[in-house]
């Protein structure tokens, strides 16, 4: 599949989504959006509705490996060979290149799940993820601050505990 418009030839592109995704070519769902807790988007094909709006073959990794490879590749003459790259925002995610490739496992890494230490003693939040309540990512992203201070990150003063 090609597409040219204005003398531009276009034959694939290339999708960094939020996750997680299936990205195990022998799953039913691979490149599909999978158990995400963002409303309307559990299983989701959206390498299938991206190629289907647009007649290009699509490939699809995470918004945090996109990110990590694009900053791997910002510097060509760069000698980094392995890098993170991690992201803060409605969810919290990494990126990994190690020894110049990205890191896939089944799946991919969900560094904003990993279970962290958390005295509900001190701090009595129980989290905003759906799946784990107190993960990394249930306690520290957008949503979590804006539910456990009842205001959006940015509102935050710079001194605020958070």
């Amino acid at each position: 599949m090609v597409q040219e418009k204005n003398n531009i030839s276009i034959d694939s592109i290339g999708i960094g989504s939020f996750g997680p995704l299936d990205l195990n070519p022998d799953s039913e769902t691979y490149d599909f959006i999978t158990s995400t807790p963002k409303k309307g988007w559990g299983f989701y094909n959206i390498k299938g509705a991206v190629e289907n709006a647009c007649l290009v073959d699509v490939i699809i990794d995470t918004d945090v490996n996109a990110a990590a490879l694009g900053e791997y590749l910002y510097d060509p003459e760069s000698s980094i060979q392995n890098l993170v790259y991690i992201t803060i925002g409605t969810g919290i995610g990494a990126g990994l290149v190690i020894n110049n490739s990205i890191i896939h496992g089944l799946v991919h890494p969900e560094f904003g799940h990993m279970r962290i230490p958390h005295n509900r003693e001190q701090d009595p939040f129980p989290g905003v993820c759906p799946y784990h309540h107190d993960c990394l990512e249930g306690l520290a992203s957008g949503p979590a601050i804006e539910e456990r201070w009842n205001t959006r990150p940015q509102n935050l003063p710079k001194d605020h505990p958070a």
